[in-house]
């Protein structure tokens, strides 16, 4: 396990020091906004609205995404009090988080494993919008590394968790 958190650091530091900056604005802005786009406010505005517009889909979109959830979040909190591993900002004294944290933990990912959660969903209702979902899940997951919130192990466990209970939650609905 300390080989596999050493390589994880290591990732980690070469993330933190190469990310790419784009014309006059650092990454950092950019992954900012994606990260937010994870909070949560939108998968709930996603659900409702296919709820209320998708006559075919949207009524076993919503439920399905909603047992989801209820099992995912409780997993994860637990998963990171179990795990109680310390965030790479809070470890690791030369990189300073670009953003506030919402919790103490960092593996897993919250906010990856939520986004995994919501792209299995999509892909599995709307297979013609999984390959933007799965990337815009992506992109929430690398975000919370460029922000230094989180290790890359983090993430992929994040997106394991998120995908497995999705798949789990399609399977109990389907």
């Amino acid at each position: 396990m300390k080989r596999l958190a050493h390589i994880d650091g290591l990732i980690f530091q070469w993330i933190a020091n190469n990310r790419m900056t784009l014309p006059g604005r650092p990454a950092s802005q950019l992954f900012r906004y994606v990260s937010k786009t994870g909070d949560g406010h939108l998968y709930l505005f996603l659900g409702a609205t296919l709820f209320y517009f998708d006559k075919q889909h949207g009524a076993l979109f919503f439920y399905t995404a909603l047992l989801a959830y209820a099992f995912e979040i409780p997993m994860y909190l637990t998963l990171k009090h179990l795990f109680k591993r310390q965030r790479p900002c809070d470890v690791l004294l030369h990189y300073k988080a670009h953003i506030v944290p919402s919790d103490k933990f960092s593996l897993p990912s919250g906010h990856t494993a939520a986004a995994f959660l919501m792209a299995t969903i999509i892909m599995h209702f709307y297979p013609g919008l999984g390959v933007v979902a799965y990337v815009w899940a992506s992109l929430v997951g690398l975000s919370r590394v460029v922000l230094r919130v989180h290790y890359p192990l983090d993430v992929i466990i994040g997106a394991l968790l998120g995908v497995s209970v999705a798949c789990g939650s399609i399977y109990a609905l389907g």
